[in-house]
């Protein structure tokens, strides 16, 4: 009986179908702010950090936090994403660097 319980998990087991892998959303840094690959969707600059944040971390991670020492006034915060670094005041999404393109304000 116990030899017929675990031929049954086993069989069971090889039905389950593995989830497929998590496909990245593709943000494509331009003037207005971030577009979303394939998408008409569109991160842009004005919108409210936590919306940002959340919308990147999503699909990308967990930020790293960068220091705003040689940032202009207003910019409290500095999230990057692999190459891809966005600059925050406290209530807006105000720019972004990547490689040695940039839009909005950013730091030096």
């Amino acid at each position: 009986m116990r030899a017929g319980a675990a031929a049954l998990a086993v069989l069971v087991a090889g039905c389950v179908s593995t989830p497929p892998d998590r496909v990245s959303t593709l943000f494509l840094p331009d003037t207005a702010g971030l577009a979303v690959s394939g998408s008409p969707l569109r991160v842009d600059l004005g919108r409210a950090p936590d919306g940002v944040i959340a919308a990147l971390s999503r699909d990308l991670g967990p930020p790293r936090s960068l220091p705003t020492a040689t940032c202009p006034a207003g910019i409290e915060r500095r999230l990057a994403w692999g190459d891809l670094v966005l600059t925050f005041t406290r209530e807006r999404f105000i720019g972004w660097q990547s490689g040695a393109g940039q839009a909005g304000t950013v730091c030096g």
